[in-house]
């Protein structure tokens, strides 16, 4: 966005591209403010909120005001949280605006060789390939358990990069080693009187760092009653493509996945990942433009549920199997899991039915953690301001176990908890980890009591 010409190219396309209905439809009525992390952490600023860039957006399609580095700044700081939507009278699709202003922008924009380089891999040499995300995640496995992780740790070297990244080494989870990696299942079948027929979206950082999240997901399935197809076609979902400027890539990835989904005779596509399930979710959207994907799209996007759903479904919640030793438990909504896929009741639910804990509830457990995909690494300041506020609320709850129910929410959590002193206190479980781990429990106890 350097020259006139640029500019001018940028705002033709803001006009063209933009959903002109959405951008009227903002009544400024201000509902949205409330429920907008950045407005309030930034001060109140108006150009943080979402009326507030939606103005911006509409102002640049006008013509009003040029693309400079104060819209792409403004644009930049919002997390996409999506928590304007549900309170939006007449319901403007701010996620959808905000990632094709994010789509026009960068493709318009000259970035720096190191900037191009690092999208280039990112974007193209290690998302769209789950080999090479096993590779690298293999190459952490080592790092981990070879005794060099904590040989970095205790040299200091970790001190040269920002506070941020250096708690977030310490909290990633011990991961898989590529050989089990490669060992997936395609198939597997219930464990209980069949119910249902799901396949399950694997995903490429829950198949990989979160593998034992991804296998505690099936198994819980199995539990309840589901056979399960996994298919090897399927890729990553383009979630991260697609909030980061990268249309095309998302597109490509949504495709593979439409065409590894279509064919399974299921009742449901599962997924485990609140942020991979609303992208997903939103195929139909993504791929609006092309008649011959649109439709698939549409089917594809109608089989998809949440493990939390399905398991509420098939009442897993009501069969008084789940036990664990008295804790406090609170549980953080995934904003995509609550403001795209609409769920927020079951995991609750699920919650609430371990036997031997008590719940409480966190104030505004459904204002965004601040992770925000890589939020919480390209937007540092803000996203830990986001989280010092979350943090105070989750100690008020006196919590001992955090749920939730996405991996980028789990790590910003036990970032958190490590940043507060808290890790001999408090733990950040997913959903499923805590479930298999209540039903586990309750089994022992089961087969105590019949011998």
């Amino acid at each position: 966005m350097t020259t006139a010409q640029e500019r001018q190219v940028i705002q033709d396309q803001f006009k063209e591209r933009l959903d002109e209905d959405d951008l009227l439809n903002c009544m400024r009525c201000g509902f949205c403010l409330p429920k907008c992390p950045t407005y309030i952490e930034s001060g109140y600023q108006e150009s943080h909120s979402p009326r507030g860039r939606i103005a911006v957006m509409k102002a640049v399609a006008d013509g009003l005001i040029e693309p400079d580095e104060d819209v792409e700044r403004s644009l930049n700081m919002c997390l996409g949280c999506r928590a304007c939507e549900p309170v939006c009278p007449p319901g403007v699709n701010y996620g959808h605006l905000l990632e094709e202003t994010r789509d026009i922008i960068n493709q318009n924009k000259k970035h720096t060789l190191p900037i191009r380089a690092i999208r280039k891999t990112v974007f193209q040499g290690l998302f769209p390939h789950q080999n090479r995300m096993q590779s690298l995640t293999g190459m952490l496995n080592i790092y981990q358990r070879s005794g060099l992780q904590k040989i970095v740790q205790k040299s200091g070297m970790l001190g040269l990069l920002p506070n941020s990244l250096t708690v977030m080494e310490k909290v990633i989870p011990n991961v898989p080693s590529k050989k089990e990696m490669k060992d997936r299942p395609e198939f597997l079948s219930a464990k209980s009187p069949l119910k249902k027929r799901v396949a399950f979206f694997s995903g490429c950082l829950m198949d990989t760092v979160f593998m034992e999240t991804n296998n505690a997901t099936m198994e819980l399935l199995q539990i309840a009653g589901c056979e399960i197809v996994i298919p090897t076609t399927q890729a990553c979902c383009g979630a991260l493509h697609g909030h980061s400027g990268e249309k095309e890539g998302a597109k490509e990835l949504a495709k593979r996945n439409i065409l590894a989904f279509e064919e399974l005779n299921v009742d449901y596509i599962i997924t485990n990942a609140g942020g991979c399930g609303a992208f997903l979710i939103d195929y139909d959207h993504l791929l609006r433009d092309e008649p011959e994907w649109n439709e698939r799209a549409k089917a594809f996007s109608t089989k998809l549920k949440d493990v939390s759903s399905i398991l509420v479904e098939l009442n897993f919640h009501k069969e008084n199997h789940l036990e664990l030793p008295e804790q406090v438990i609170t549980y953080q909504d995934s904003c995509h899991l609550r403001n795209v896929m609409k769920t927020s009741s079951e995991p609750r639910l699920l919650i609430k039915a371990i036997n031997n804990t008590n719940y409480h509830e966190m104030k505004d457990a459904d204002s965004c953690c601040g992770s925000a995909g890589i939020y919480n690494i390209v937007e540092s300041e803000m996203s830990m301001k986001i989280l010092d506020s979350k943090m105070k609320a989750t100690k008020a709850t006196e919590a001992t176990t955090i749920v939730t129910t996405n991996p980028g929410c789990l790590l910003q959590m036990k970032l958190g908890i490590e940043k507060e002193g808290l890790t001999d206190k408090v733990r950040a479980v997913h959903l499923v980890d805590l479930l298999l781990e209540a039903y586990k429990v309750a089994s022992d106890k089961m087969k105590v009591v019949n011998y």
